[in-house]
């Protein structure tokens, strides 16, 4: 589906657990998240500690959104 979406015009970022599937699967912009029962967050951090966490993925996830690329790549 990613894939599709891009083909339209729409950039798309996958925030994936498992980067080599990512890969495999054909997915363009990459960004490595957390662990796969949390992707986004670590419930073993402090409210504080897992609001940083949060906000650096999503940070990570736009920048990745705005960047030109022309071969898949991983923002890691």
């Amino acid at each position: 589906m990613v894939k599709e979406i891009e083909r339209a015009g729409l950039p798309v970022v996958h925030v994936a657990t498992v980067v080599p599937i990512s890969q495999t699967v054909g997915a363009n912009r990459i960004v490595p998240a957390v662990a796969i029962p949390y992707p986004l967050g670590d419930p073993k951090l402090v409210r504080e500690e897992e609001k940083l966490l949060r906000r650096e993925l999503v940070e990570k996830t736009l920048k990745a959104l705005e960047t030109n690329i022309s071969e898949q790549t991983v923002f890691a």
